[in-house]
């Protein structure tokens, strides 16, 4: 799969808003398979990508629904 538009380099920069724009299902889905993969050179590299994914699916849950899974977003009681 390519990566549409170059949109997944800028898991490394800072997330803005219009990039998150740019995403559509396709991209949204390859930034999912690597993350299911999970062969990154770095863990901060898979770490980008997460935080990615979850700016996406703040943003744009329609894109991410699919792959919330990946986010881990269970409810704990921290008490």
């Amino acid at each position: 799969m390519e990566n549409p538009k170059g949109l997944l380099g800028k898991a490394s920069k800072l997330i803005i808003t219009e990039d998150l724009q740019e995403f559509d299902e396709e991209s949204v889905a390859l930034l999912a398979k690597r993350l299911e993969d999970d062969d990154y050179p770095t863990p901060f590299d898979g770490l980008n990508d997460w935080h990615l994914l979850r700016a996406i699916a703040i943003h744009h849950p329609e894109l991410a629904e699919p792959y919330l899974h990946l986010l881990d977003q269970e409810l704990f009681d921290e008490e």
